[in-house]
């Protein structure tokens, strides 16, 4: 996917987030979730950070070849996103778009602390709501968000718990 793929809707977003949620989400869960993302990675040589967190607390991070400190500035501000509105930052900047407007304009929130662009997914653990976030930087931000959908979506699919 590149930017010129056309951008998923809000009714395809919000049907990602849906599908992608956890019946329980352990320390060990973000362990080997974030070696899943390392794992599909480094063979691709993509130069991305990972970050998963819950309830505040960094779980895993990983800052591959071809990073800088910028990408972990860009997690922490589409975290913030998803743990304020409560979807992907690619799904709140699009709500944005389908209202002819920037998020900026919008909601009023500071760009230095806020980026609604894609690569922060909700970490959902079903009959809970979101606990936490899963992020990725370092891509063009529709590529960041379906490398999130793409190893969630296996890791799921590989484990006892998942939906």
């Amino acid at each position: 996917m590149s930017e010129s793929t056309p951008w998923p809707t809000l009714s395809e977003l919000a049907e990602q987030e849906l599908a992608l949620q956890f019946t329980t989400f352990t320390n060990d869960d973000a362990w080997a979730l974030g070696s899943a993302f390392v794992a599909e990675a480094r063979p691709r040589d993509l130069p991305v950070v990972v970050q998963i967190s819950r309830s505040g607390q960094i779980l895993f991070h990983a800052a591959l070849p071809g990073t800088a400190p910028d990408n972990d500035t860009w997690i922490a501000r589409k975290s913030r996103v998803v743990m304020r509105f409560g979807h992907s930052s690619l799904y709140v900047g699009q709500q944005a778009r389908d209202a002819g407007t920037t998020f900026e304009d919008r909601f009023g929130l500071s760009l230095d602390e806020y980026a609604a662009h894609g690569g922060a997914f909700p970490l959902t653990v079903r009959n809970v709501g979101v606990v936490g976030v899963i992020a990725v930087s370092g891509l063009p931000q529709l590529d960041d968000h379906k490398l999130v959908v793409q190893v969630v979506s296996a890791y799921l699919g590989t484990v006892s718990h998942s939906p």
